[in-house]
């Protein structure tokens, strides 16, 4: 056997063929030739361009709807990519959100989507879609969302969180069940393209930005309600829509095909004592005034105060019948009250705003009193605040009542959501024998 180094010879895959050439003694010869990887690719994509354009040809349309899939496929992996990069989603995609507890008072439970067993509320606990919040007969609890919607779940009410919810646009989807019981709600001011909707009994009512309502749900009395307050709404329920205006008010039973609209009587506004107003006394109580909006066509009116948010006990429960009243025999500590209107023919308007204010000793001096802040925790347009001051004083943030101080005078409390740009936190403390302590801070919302 003689191996040529002249190709004579070409070996291609498996496949050997045999010559005789003429210049040289017969014999078998081998030979081969090197193919390069490009060569090969070459080839391949040839081939394909030539069966592309056979199938364009033969199969036009199936052949476009081919070519447009595989261009989703290289995008949607181009995304992908880009995406682990660091490169902000594609418009329209909506993320979780999460709401938080600012406000809570007596026995609340939570049920998170993801469990089985039910929570003792905690304002650390994030509301999230799926959860349920539930009250006891002398509980309550405010929910605050972050496009500023907010929730104040009364006594003995259950509520889910059915969509809590935003895209890269800022617009937000807020959705609410109220399964039983009272909840009382106001909207935000969210952007344009936003919804916020709140669900009893089959009804969707779908509010307007800056609008409160009141909805009640009863089922074992098969009572469903939903009264607007402020602003604009409009309730839909099979197939059946309605608009409504202030002191509006549809109801309806469970098999009834209609809703029933009807214009409820306004309430008096309250003014004095302002809410989270601070009534300063030195010596014995004084008596307190207390004043609100007079009514056209009201025969009277009735004042309410407790010292409680839910009204479970009444320290005055008295009619009157002009829009102003002293009440004494008031001690220090916190109050809260309301008016409502009632007609000739004895027919009360709902009840208006509740106002509380704070009556305190006020001491001979004024002396700072400890007030220690933790730095705050942002989520989102929603700062978390702790800190610590006296035991038994009284903590406001920008006005706001913290509606829990501990035994030991720490606190724990959510701010409302702030807008775009900067805001100054004033953070209040205040002892009963009237000492008192200011500390403010500028944040930088984005």
């Amino acid at each position: 056997m003689v191996l040529s180094k002249t190709p004579r010879i070409l070996v291609f895959g498996w496949f050997l063929v045999a010559s005789v050439s003429s210049e040289r003694k017969p014999g078998i010869h081998i030979a081969w030739k090197t193919v390069s990887y490009r060569s090969v690719a070459l080839v391949i994509v040839m081939g394909l361009l030539l069966f592309f354009a056979g199938m364009r040809f033969a199969f036009p349309q199936f052949t476009q709807n081919s070519l447009q899939v595989a261009g989703h496929l290289t995008d949607a992996l181009l995304e992908k990519v880009a995406g682990a990069a660091g490169a902000p989603t594609s418009t329209g995609v909506m993320s979780s959100q999460q709401a938080h507890i600012t406000a809570l008072d007596g026995t609340v439970r939570i049920k998170k989507a993801n469990g089985n067993s039910w929570l003792a509320a905690d304002y650390n606990i994030p509301l999230e879609k799926g959860d349920v919040v539930q009250t006891g007969s002398e509980g309550m609890a405010k929910i605050v969302f972050n496009d500023g919607t907010n929730y104040t779940v009364k006594q003995d009410s259950l509520i889910v969180i059915q969509e809590n919810s935003a895209n890269d646009q800022q617009q937000t989807n807020v959705a609410v069940a109220v399964s039983t019981g009272t909840v009382d709600l106001a909207t935000g001011t969210y952007t344009q393209g936003s919804k916020s909707e709140v669900i009893v009994g089959g009804a969707t009512a779908t509010l307007a930005p800056e609008s409160a309502a009141m909805v009640h749900n009863d089922p074992k009395q098969d009572q469903h309600e939903i009264l607007l307050k402020k602003g604009t709404g409009q309730i839909s329920r099979n197939g059946e829509t309605i608009h409504l205006a202030d002191w509006e008010k549809v109801s309806f039973a469970a098999k009834s095909p209609h809703m029933e609209r009807v214009q409820e009587i306004g309430p008096p506004t309250p003014i004095s004592p302002a809410n989270m107003m601070p009534i300063f006394t030195s010596g014995d109580p004084k008596p307190v005034e207390f004043s609100w909006t007079p009514m056209p066509n009201a025969a009277g009116y009735v004042l309410r105060i407790s010292r409680n948010p839910y009204f479970s006990s009444l320290i005055v429960d008295r009619k009157v019948d002009a829009a102003d009243v002293m009440v004494s025999g008031l001690d220090q500590g916190a109050y809260y009250w309301y008016v409502q209107s009632y007609d000739a023919a004895g027919k009360q308007s709902v009840e208006s705003e509740k106002n509380r204010f704070t009556i305190i000793p006020k001491g001979k001096e004024t002396v700072a009193i400890n007030l220690e802040l933790d730095p705050f925790i942002q989520h989102g347009h929603v700062l978390e605040l702790t800190g610590k001051t006296e035991i038994g004083a009284r903590v406001m943030v920008n006005g706001r009542e913290v509606p829990v101080v501990g035994a030991d005078g720490g606190f724990h409390y959510f701010t409302p959501p702030l807008p775009p740009g900067e805001s100054v936190i004033t953070v209040t403390a205040q002892d009963s024998k009237g000492g008192v302590n200011t500390l403010q801070k500028k944040v930088l919302i984005q």
